[in-house]
């Protein structure tokens, strides 16, 4: 069996709950010495760092949420002065204010270390080549993989994403055997080695690490068969350090995560109570080693639930379930974040629709296609096709352009979607992501 770091991978639980402990009273006094935010919420909590006295005492620390960065952008959060940041990355901001992320050298080298992990755990080594076919720049995912395959000694090829067919000459010429991109887009490039009348088995590519949108176990057995590989899942998010933060070995039954630098809880979603171990619920998670931008209990929206009996493969890091859906309306299509309150927005500067809409999702093939049923106003409604079919084109453009990704629209008479006099039903996920096929 293969680890980059074996003490720490399968140390001893009470050991490990002994460092974490540690490492969280150093956090909980950092932060709230250098971070105003995080001094202000603890003081009107009534808690003071030295109140810290084990682990369960976490639960009485205020979470944090993405809205919390939002109110803060860009540098609120920051613990360390300007001159120690060495890395900034960001969201998009389609949904208002971008969050934005700040590490230090210690924090790159944290980040490097739990890729090295990752993709140890997956097979790179210093004899493999690695394509990195995430996106590189503000998106974490790119350079997160990078620099972790570099720290392996793997040969990075950093191709980010797009141009398909560049892909794969370059997947070809080179002699690539492991594979880093978004599952969807790893059977696209089997549909286009298919068209190319390339055999994956030709190849040499013998890995993929696969990550940044959910995906189920038949998505996982058809890109191991299409591609003759083995497809390992891996986890992270921007907010925390990025790729990394959780991975699968060669078991594939749960992602292990890195607990010596995130702390994993699992609330419910709802009354934010901690959950015994084994419930599902949503992963809240605390940076216990990060210096540039810590983060004390991050609410991620991530369902999934945590395993802590031992593992096959030696680890005794918990492992924690695929992600199973969210606990707020944010859907991932084709790897871009999509809120319904952005198809509102949309619709209510055009004024020619109710506020009444609702997206639907499903899978067709490899593809998440989004369809948006819109009301039309009665002001708007008209027998005439010519006009309706103007609209609808209309309002596919502009959602388009601020989605960033395409969507059908389907226009509906007057009063004619459901009403709800609780909250609405805006989003029908038909996609089963969570299912076992």
């Amino acid at each position: 069996m293969q680890y980059w770091n074996k003490t720490m991978e399968t140390m001893e639980r009470q050991e490990l709950g002994r460092y974490q402990l540690k490492q969280l009273r150093e956090l909980v006094e950092r932060v709230y010495t250098k971070v105003p935010f995080y001094r202000d919420k603890m003081q009107a909590a009534g808690l003071l760092p030295q109140d810290i006295q084990s682990l369960d005492d976490i639960s009485r620390l205020p979470f944090t949420t993405k809205q919390d960065m939002r109110d803060n952008y860009p540098y609120g959060l920051f613990a360390v002065p300007p001159r120690d940041i060495v890395r900034i990355h960001a969201s998009s901001g389609t949904t208002g204010k971008a969050t934005v992320v700040g590490y230090t050298k210690k924090d790159l080298g944290i980040w490097s270390e739990v890729m090295a992990r990752t993709l140890t755990a997956a097979g790179v080594s210093d004899k493999s080549y690695i394509q990195v076919a995430y996106g590189y720049g503000l998106f974490t995912g790119g350079l997160g993989i990078h620099y972790g395959a570099e720290l392996v000694g793997a040969s990075v090829i950093p191709v980010s994403s797009g141009n398909t067919g560049r892909q794969i000459n370059l997947m070809t010429d080179f002699g690539t055997t492991a594979l880093a991109c978004t599952p969807s887009y790893a059977l696209h490039i089997a549909e286009s080695m298919r068209e190319m009348g390339i055999d994956p088995k030709a190849t040499q590519l013998r890995v993929g690490i696969f990550g940044a949108e959910p995906w189920t176990e038949a998505m996982r057995r058809q890109i191991e068969e299409e591609l003759s590989i083995k497809a390992v899942d891996i986890y992270g998010l921007s907010e925390i350090i990025g790729p990394g933060v959780a991975s699968e070995c060669p078991a594939q039954q749960g992602l292990h995560l890195s607990e010596d630098h995130f702390y994993p809880e699992i609330i419910d979603p709802l009354s934010g109570e901690v959950l015994p171990p084994g419930s599902k619920g949503e992963l809240v998670i605390t940076t216990l080693t990060k210096e540039g931008m810590p983060m004390l209990r991050y609410r991620t929206r991530d369902l999934t639930q945590l395993d802590y009996s031992p593992c096959t493969c030696g680890r005794t890091l918990v492992r924690m379930a695929k992600v199973m859906g969210r606990s707020d309306d944010m859907l991932i299509i084709r790897g871009v974040n999509v809120f319904p309150s952005q198809v509102e927005s949309v619709l209510l500067e055009m004024g020619q629709t109710t506020p009444h809409y609702q997206l639907i999702v499903e899978r067709s093939g490899h593809l998440d296609i989004l369809t948006v049923l819109v009301e039309v106003n009665e002001a708007s409604f008209s027998d005439e096709v010519r006009r309706l079919e103007e609209l609808e084109r209309k309002i596919a453009a502009q959602l388009a352009s601020v989605l960033k990704v395409s969507a059908k629209v389907k226009l509906v008479g007057p009063k004619t979607l459901q009403r709800s006099e609780g909250k609405a039903q805006r989003v029908i996920d038909k996609r089963n992501l969570t299912q076992e096929a």
